[in-house]
C-alpha cells in the first residue's frame, strides 16, 4: 500500500496524458461526451503538471475533478440542440400532417375514423361523406384533424 501512495505522490505528468487519451478512446466506444470532457481535463492537468512540476498530487486531482465537472456542466448547458433527420420518428401522428387520404367512413358530428397503413386513427373535421379525400392538417395526440382536400 505504501508503494501505491509513493507512486501517486511522484506521478509523472505523462500519466495524465495517457489517462486523458484512455478517456478519449473510451468516449469513442461509449459516446455521451462525459468521457470526452474528462479526457480533455486529464490532458490539461498533464500540461499543468508538466509546466509546474512542483504541483502537489492532491492539487492535480482537485484540478482534474473541478475541470471535469465544470466542462461537463458547461457543455450540457451550451451544446447545440440535436437536430434529427427524422424529427417525427416518435410522433407518428405528426408524420401524417400534409398527407391526403380517402375516407372509408363518413365524418359525422365532426368525428370519424381513418385507416392509415396498419392503424386506425380518430379524426375530427367537418362532416363529409365516405369516399371524400381529406388532408391531415394537425395532430393532437391520437386524434388527427382533417379538412376536405381541394
Amino acid at each position: 500500500m505504501n508503494d501505491v501512495v509513493a507512486y501517486v505522490e511522484t506521478m509523472p505528468f505523462w500519466h495524465w496524458w495517457v489517462a486523458g487519451l484512455g478517456l478519449l478512446i473510451l468516449e469513442a466506444f461509449m459516446p455521451g461526451a462525459v468521457f470526452l470532457w474528462m479526457g480533455v481535463s486529464a490532458l490539461v492537468v498533464g500540461g499543468l503538471a508538466w509546466l509546474l512540476p512542483a504541483m502537489a498530487w492532491q492539487a492535480e486531482w482537485v484540478v482534474f475533478a473541478v475541470l471535469s465537472v465544470v466542462t461537463v456542466v458547461v457543455w450540457r448547458r451550451y451544446r447545440p440542440p440535436a437536430e434529427s433527420d427524422r424529427p417525427t420518428l416518435n410522433r407518428r401522428g405528426h408524420s401524417y400532417v400534409g398527407r391526403s387520404f380517402t375516407l372509408r367512413d363518413a365524418i359525422v358530428n365532426g368525428v370519424g375514423k381513418l385507416r392509415v397503413d396498419d392503424s386506425q386513427w380518430r379524426i375530427t373535421g367537418p362532416d363529409v361523406p365516405a369516399g371524400t379525400v381529406v388532408r391531415v392538417i394537425a395532430a393532437d395526440g391520437a386524434t388527427l384533424r382533417v379538412e376536405p382536400a381541394a
